[in-house]
C-alpha cells in the first residue's frame, strides 16, 4: 500500500527511537542504532544500550501487524540493527506480512510467534531469552544464525517454507531441560544447523526436512538427561550430515564439505543420539562425528532406511551403537570405528554392499560381528556371507559360515560340542572340503603300510580273492562301497581292532562329508 496523502505519521507518545524506527519502517530502510564500538554494539556483551537503543516491543508489533502504509515508491519493512527490544515481542495468531530482519538486537525479554504467519523472518546474531514459535508458519526462510537463546527454542509443528537456518546458535535449555523442541516440524528445503551449540536436548520427533539436514561441526551436549538428539520419525529427502565443518575467515558452513587442508572442527555430541525408524533418501554421514556417550546411553539407529551409512566416526568408548533392523543399501565403513565387544547390536541389520574405507580384513570383520552378537545369533553371519558372495568373494563367505558354525558349537551340549569339534578337525564343517581328501589319503596310506605286515587267513580259502592290501584297507574306509576284499580275510587280536578303528573312522569322514555337501546345496 502507497500514501500520498499523509496517513501513517507517527502517533503521539512514541519515543525519540520509536519515532525513528516508524519512519524506516516506512522508507523500507534500516533503522541501525549501532554505536560503532563492536564490544558496546555486541548484543551478547555485558555493556548496557540505554533508553536512545531500546524500543518498546508493542510499537514493534504494532508496525508487524498493523503497521503504516509505505512511502511513495518504497515497500514498508522492518530492519532493525543493534535495537534494544523492551518487554514481551507477542504476535502470536498474527499475520505478518512486511519483510523482517533484526540483525545484533537484544530482547529484553521472550518472543511470542505462536500461529503467527510470516513472509520471511530473519533474526540474525539477536541476544533472545526465548522464542516460542509452536505453530508458526513461513512462506520463506526463518534464518535464526549466530543467535543466542538463554532458555530454549520451540517450533514444534512449524511450518518453514523454505530454508531453516541455526548456523553458529547458541541455544541454552529450558526448564524442561529442552534446548530445541521441534517435533512434527516441517522445512520446505533445507535444515542448515552448522556450527550450532546446544545445552539441552534437541527434539526432532516426526519432522519432515525436504532437502538435508546439517549439523556440520555441531556440539550437541546435554549434562541433564540421556539424549542429546532426539530424532525418531525423522524424514530427510536427501542427506543427514554429521561431519565436520570448515574452521576459517569466513567460517565455512555452506554446505559443502571442507577441501583437504582446511581447519574443520567436527561434530561432536556429549550425550546420546536416538535416529529410530528414520527414512533417509541420499545417506547417513557420520565422517569423523565424535560421540561422547555414558554406559547407558546409545547413538540408535534402529529400524532406519537409507541408501548409504557412512560410518567414519571415531570409535566410542562407552555406550552402544545399534542398528538393529536398520536397512542399508551401501555401508560404508572403517575397522577402527566400530565399538568393541558389547558396545554394538545389528539384530536384524540389513545391508547389500560393503565399502570398507582403509584396511578391513576378513579377520577385523568376524570380530566385528562378534563384537556385535555377545549371544549367538546365526542371522548376521548368514547376511554377511550372502553379501560377500554376491560380490564375488566365495571363499571369504565360506570362511564367515564356518565362524558361525564355529560360534554355535560353543551354544551345544558337550557331546554336541564334541561331534563340532570332530567335524572342525576333519574337514572344517564341509567348508574346506579338500581336508577330507587329505584326512582319507593318509588314513588308506597308513592302513595299507600296516595291513602289508598283518596275518590275514582266508576263511574259504580257494575261494577269496588275490590279497590287496591297498584294496582291503580302502574297502573298509568306504562305507556301503563294496571292492570285494571285506569279508574274505580273518584278522585276529589287534589287527581286528584296527580294522574295526578303520570303520568308524571311515563312517564319520563320510558322514561329515555329506552333511557339508548338505550345507553346499541348501546355500546354492
Amino acid at each position: 500500500m502507497v500514501d500520498g496523502t499523509g496517513i501513517g505519521e507517527p502517533p503521539d507518545g512514541l519515543t525519540g527511537a520509536e519515532i525513528g524506527m516508524w519512519q524506516a519502517f516506512r522508507n523500507g530502510s534500516v533503522y541501525d542504532l549501532s554505536s560503532g564500538d563492536p564490544d558496546v554494539d555486541d548484543p551478547h556483551g555485558g555493556h548496557a544500550w540505554g533508553a536512545g537503543r531500546s524500543v518498546r516491543a508493542r510499537i514493534v508489533a504494532w508496525l508487524l501487524l498493523d503497521g503504516p502504509p509505505a512511502l511513495s515508491g518504497r515497500v514498508a519493512s522492518l530492519k532493525l540493527k543493534g535495537v534494544q527490544i523492551t518487554d514481551v515481542l507477542d504476535v502470536a495468531g498474527g499475520g505478518v506480512v512486511p519483510y523482517v530482519e533484526m540483525k545484533q538486537c537484544r530482547f529484553e525479554k521472550e518472543i511470542l510467534l505462536p500461529e503467527a504467519r510470516f513472509t520471511t523472518l530473519r533474526l540474525v546474531d539477536c541476544s533472545i531469552p526465548r522464542l516460542e514459535g509452536a505453530r508458526v508458519h513461513t512462506e520463506g526462510d526463518l534464518h535464526l544464525p549466530r543467535c543466542r537463546f538463554h532458555s530454549g527454542v520451540r517450533l514444534t509443528d512449524a511450518h518453514i517454507g523454505t530454508d531453516l537456518l541455526l548456523n553458529q546458535a547458541v541455544v541454552y535449555r529450558d526448564r524442561r531441560g529442552k534446548s530445541i523442541m521441534a517435533d512434527g516440524m516441517s522445512v520446505g528445503q533445507d535444515l542448515q544447523a552448522e556450527m550450532l551449540e546446544t545445552h539441552g536436548e534437541v527434539s526432532l520427533r516426526g519432522a519432515q526436512i525436504g532437502v538435508s539436514l546439517s549439523l556440520r561441526g555441531s556440539r550437541l551436549s546435554n549434562a541433564y538427561g540421556r539424549r542429546a538428539l532426539n530424532a525418531p520419525q525423522l524424514t530427510v529427502e536427501r542427506s543427514l550430515y554429521l561431519t565436520p565443518a570448515g574452521v576459517g575467515n569466513p567460517l565455512q558452513t555452506s554446505g559443502t564439505t571442507p577441501a583437504q587442508g582446511t581447519r574443520v572442527q567436527r561434530f561432536e555430541c556429549q550425550g546420546g543420539v536416538r535416529l529410530d525408524d528414520g527414512r533417509f533418501g541420499d545417506a547417513i554421514d557420520l565422517d569423523q562425528a565424535r560421540f561422547h556417550l555414558e554406559n547407558d546411553q546409545e547413538v540408535s539407529l534402529r529400524r532406519i532406511q537409507t541408501p548409504e551409512l557412512r560410518f567414519l566416526c571415531e570409535r566410542p568408548q562407552r555406550g552402544r551403537i545399534v542398528l538393529s533392523g536398520a536397512k542399508v543399501v551401501n555401508l560404508i565403513d572403517r575397522a577402527a570405528s566400530w565399538p568393541g565387544p558389547g558396545g554394538l547390536r545389528v539384530g536384524g541389520f540389513t545391508y547389500e554392499n560393503l565399502i570398507p574405507t582403509g584396511p578391513f580384513p576378513l579377520s577385523r570383520r568376524l570380530e566385528w560381528l562378534s563384537a556385535a552378537t555377545p549371544e549367538y545369533s546365526p542371522e548376521p553371519y548368514e547376511k554377511l556371507a550372502a553379501v560377500l558372495r554376491n560380490s564375488g568373494e566365495d571363499a571369504d563367505a565360506r570362511e564367515v559360515l564356518l565362524a558361525k558354525q564355529r560360534r554355535r558349537r560353543e551354544t551345544l551340549p558337550p557331546a554336541a560340542k564334541i561331534w563340532g569339534y570332530i567335524q572342525d578337525w576333519t574337514v572344517a564343517y564341509g567348508y574346506r572340503p579338500g581336508r577330507a581328501a587329505v584326512w582319507m589319503a593318509v588314513l588308506w596310506a597308513a592302513s595299507t603300510l600296516a595291513f602289508s605286515h598283518s596275518s590275514h587267513p582266508a576263511i574259504k580259502p580257494g575261494e577269496s580273492p588275490n590279497w590287496s592290501p591297498a584294496l582291503f584297507s580302502l574297502d573298509l574306509i568306504l562305507p556301503v562301497i563294496d571292492l570285494g576284499q571285506d569279508g574274505y580275510w580273518q584278522l585276529r587280536g589287534g589287527w581286528q581292532w584296527a580294522a574295526t578303528a578303520l570303520i568308524l573312522l571311515g563312517w564319520i569322514l563320510a558322514t561329515t562329508v555329506a552333511a557339508g555337501a548338505t550345507r553346499l546345496l541348501r546355500r546354492n
